[in-house]
């Protein structure tokens, strides 16, 4: 696990698995942690990690409802779990899921937790929306395609995009039950013009980009859905994606469209 400040009031930290994001925002006295690492040791230094550079977390978010966003509850039992209205509907409708999921991954890892996870008090946010951090407003926007549900954080007063599972240099845009290539390219075109407000968008899993990076992204991916909607079964891939994963993500991606 690693941590790099992005801004003097934001901090990202990467899961050494995926390259899963935690980014941690302060403002007024207050912090808020949007997502989380996987491991279990990793969750386990987070708290004091967060407290030594400044950033101990009053509340907690999580993007989309996807297991390895929702872990920071082990790390911060007794704080609340924020989620995008979509994303509560997503957990209502299945009930267990997330847990689940989590169970699976973590027997294909060889991982053990000390408990199961329990995502404990959940609060629903209204997407699109605001949410206050100290005196200023961070705003919630939609980011469904890759799930069903899914919320992008803009942080104007960081300079800072967090926009969950989108705009990454790692992964190609994978859709997944209940997720979309319509409702995908609507993302990217609503996540073009907060990502031209950044300086630097977190996506959830790889590196923080520059706007420039992370608009390029965009284009590349856009240009990846194109080529799937038209099921091309070796399209070009962008350069660093076109790996094994990738390409079987590919075929998850073909196969969900059928």
């Amino acid at each position: 696990m690693k941590a790099v400040a992005v801004h003097p009031d934001a901090i990202v930290v990467t899961s050494r698995i995926w390259q899963t994001n935690a980014t941690a925002l302060r403002a007024g006295g207050e912090t808020l942690l949007i997502d989380s690492p996987y491991f279990p040791d990793e969750l386990e230094a987070l708290p004091a990690l967060l407290r030594q550079a400044g950033f101990e977390p009053n509340a907690l978010f999580a993007t989309h409802a996807d297991y390895d966003h929702v872990l920071a509850r082990f790390a911060f039992p007794e704080l609340t779990l924020g989620v995008g209205d979509p994303t509560m509907e997503r957990i209502r409708a299945e009930p267990g899921a997330v847990q689940r999921e989590l169970r699976d991954e973590d027997a294909r890892n060889y991982v053990a937790r000390s408990a199961p996870l329990a995502l404990g008090n959940l609060q629903s946010l209204p997407v699109p929306g605001y949410v206050e951090l100290g005196e200023h407003e961070l705003e919630l926007h939609p980011a469904d395609g890759h799930t069903s549900d899914g919320t992008a954080v803009l942080a104007d007063f960081a300079d800072l995009l967090v926009c969950g599972d989108y705009i990454s240099n790692l992964e190609i845009p994978w859709l997944s039950p209940g997720g979309g290539l319509n409702d995908y390219r609507a993302t990217l075109a609503r996540l073009a013009p907060l990502a031209e407000r950044s300086e630097t968008v977190v996506p959830g899993h790889g590196g923080p980009h520059t706007r420039e990076t992370a608009l390029r992204i965009i284009d590349e991916d856009l240009g990846y859905l194109d080529a799937l909607e038209r099921g091309e079964e070796r399209p070009k891939l962008p350069d660093g994606r076109d790996s094994l994963r990738q390409r079987e993500i590919h075929v998850e991606n073909l196969t969900l469209l059928g």
